[in-house]
């Protein structure tokens, strides 16, 4: 089953209150910052997309404010992908879906990135795998789009301050329809 993209935005508006585990933000104003960084940064229309729906999963499988200091690894970032994989592009599924390996890649590649982890992201790092080996972590970076999550998992780090002022909801499930929209243009061979 497909979500539309109203399934979307009513998830977003239902669900989008829970904490964001632990953090001082909700699940939407997440995604929403999320989503701001990207652009800020000149992402594409479908990294855009992918940094506000990377946590989508956390709305479809819910367990809770803070499901990691129970020791459950709600696998996030595989769970939204059979609902969105008929109505958005690769470019979009690929960063979501690889976002967590993102995470312990730079672990293993980036001396300082672990310490600028929040304690969820700690606990999370641990129920997700731990840190990449270095054989890991080259095998991680030779993947289509492995740059594009790496760079969304940097917003998604970054995506947690309370109070921030964002474009709204409206504006993202926007963007999301159009980039879904292109997704479903007829290929001209």
């Amino acid at each position: 089953m497909a979500l539309s993209i109203e399934d979307i935005r009513q998830l977003y508006a239902s669900h989008g209150g829970i904490a964001y585990s632990g953090e001082p933000v909700t699940q939407l104003e997440h995604a929403l910052q999320s989503g701001m960084l990207a652009e800020q940064a000149g992402a594409s229309e479908e990294l855009v997309v992918a940094a506000f729906l990377h946590d989508l999963g956390h709305l479809l499988n819910l367990q809770g404010d803070s499901p990691t200091v129970q020791g459950i690894d709600d696998q996030h970032q595989y769970f939204a992908l059979p609902f969105l994989r008929r109505v958005l592009p690769e470019a979009v599924l690929e960063p979501i879906r690889l976002h967590v390996d993102a995470k312990r890649c730079l672990c293993a590649i980036d001396p300082e990135y672990f310490g600028k982890l929040s304690a969820d992201s700690v606990r999370s790092l641990k129920l997700q795998g731990g840190v990449f080996s270095q054989e890991e972590a080259q095998a991680f970076l030779a993947k289509p789009y492995a740059q594009d999550a790496l760079q969304l998992r940097r917003w998604d780090d970054r995506a947690k301050v309370e109070g921030l002022e964002t474009p709204d909801l409206t504006h993202y499930v926007a963007l999301v329809a159009e980039v879904a929209a292109r997704h479903a243009e007829p290929r001209t061979v």
